[in-house]
C-alpha cells in the first residue's frame, strides 16, 4: 500500500511512501554483514573527474547488498528467511538459505514471503519462483530476472514490478514481450525466474518535495532552453526562443525519446527484435 501524509506543510501536502511495514519481514533488522560493502558514490563523475551522468549528486550514505544475479547454484533447494529493503533498487530483496548452509541476497518475486521455497534447476517446475531455461517455461508465462547471453547473468526485468512475457518458442530463441513492449528474441538456453519483481507500487509514489530528492541523490535539472548556446543544443536566444532545430536534442546532441526513435540504425541486437517499442503518446 502507498501512504500518503496528511497535508501539516508544502511539502507533505503531495508527498507519498510505501508502507514497508506490510511488505518487509522488519524494517528495523540490519542487512546480512557478510553479504554487505561500502560503496563510494561517484556523483555522476568519471575517473578524470569529469561529468558523464548529470544531475547526480549528495544522498545519503548508504550500505550495498551482493545482490546475487549469477544464480549459479543449482539443483540446491532454497529457503526465504527474510524481505528486505535495498537502498540500490526499486524492488525488494530476499535473504535465501540453500539447504548446503549459504545464505544469499536474491530479488524477491512478487506475492513471495518469508518460509517459501524455490530452485534453480533444469528440470524445475515453472511455478513462482523458481529459476530455469526458458525452453522450459510454457508460453504466457511471467518471467522476470533473464539473462541475455547463456550463463551471463541476469540482465533484462529487474527493477520493481516489471516482468517480461514469453510469448512464443522458435529455432532455438524465445521470444519475449519486454517490459518497454518490444518483442525481442533471446537464446532459449538462457535461465529466468517465473513471476515479477516485488514492490510493484514503487511507481505510484510522489517524492513530493525538493529536499527528499536531494536525499535520493539527485540534483536539480535545467532545462536545455534555460542554458547559454554553448552549453546546449536548445539554449541561447534573445528571451523564450525557440530550439531552432525540427527535433530535441540531448547536450551532446543527440536525439531525445519524445516520440522519435533514439536506436542506432546499425545495432548489433538489431536482428533479434521482432517487434519495436512502441513510444511517445502511441503507447
Amino acid at each position: 500500500m502507498v501512504k500518503k501524509y496528511k497535508p501539516t506543510s508544502p511539502g507533505r501536502r503531495d508527498g507519498s511512501v510505501i508502507e514497508y511495514k506490510k511488505k518487509l519481514t522488519s524494517t528495523k533488522s540490519n542487512p546480512h554483514k557478510s553479504l554487505t560493502k561500502g560503496k563510494k558514490s561517484t556523483g555522476g563523475r568519471n575517473s578524470q573527474g569529469r561529468i558523464t551522468n548529470w544531475y547526480r549528486g549528495n544522498g545519503n550514505k548508504r550500505k550495498y547488498r551482493m545482490v546475487d544475479f549469477t544464480f549459479n547454484k543449482k539443483d540446491i533447494p532454497a529457503k526465504i528467511e527474510t524481505i528486505e529493503y535495498d537502498p540500490y533498487r526499486s524492488g525488494f530483496i530476499a535473504l535465501v538459505l540453500y539447504k548446503d548452509g549459504e545464505r544469499r541476497y536474491i530479488l524477491a518475486p512478487q506475492e513471495m514471503k518469508a518460509g517459501d521455497t524455490f530452485i534453480v534447476s533444469e528440470t524445475a517446475k515453472p511455478k513462482l519462483g523458481n529459476r530455469l531455461p526458458l525452453a522450459n517455461i510454457p508460453v504466457g508465462t511471467f518471467v522476470y530476472a533473464i539473462e541475455m547471453k547463456p550463463n551471463g547473468g541476469a540482465r533484462i526485468a529487474r527493477s520493481a514490478g516489471n516482468y517480461a512475457e514469453v510469448v512464443a518458442h522458435d529455432a532455438g530463441y524465445t521470444q519475449l514481450k519486454m517490459p518497454s513492449s518490444e518483442i525481442r528474441k533471446v537464446l532459449s538456453t538462457c535461465w529466468a525466474t517465473v513471476g515479477e519483481v516485488s514492490n510493484e507500487e514503487h511507481r505510484l509514489v510522489s517524492i513530493g518535495k525538493a529536499g527528499r530528492a536531494r536525499h535520493m541523490g539527485l540534483r536539480p535539472k535545467t532545462r536545455g532552453t534555460a542554458r547559454n548556446a554553448v552549453d546546449h543544443p536548445h539554449g541561447g536566444g534573445e528571451g523564450k526562443a525557440p530550439r531552432g532545430h525540427k527535433r530535441s536534442r540531448t547536450k551532446q546532441g543527440r536525439p531525445t525519446g519524445k516520440g522519435q526513435k533514439t536506436r542506432s540504425p546499425k545495432k548489433y541486437s538489431n536482428k533479434l527484435i521482432v517487434s519495436r517499442r512502441k513510444v511517445g503518446k502511441r503507447r
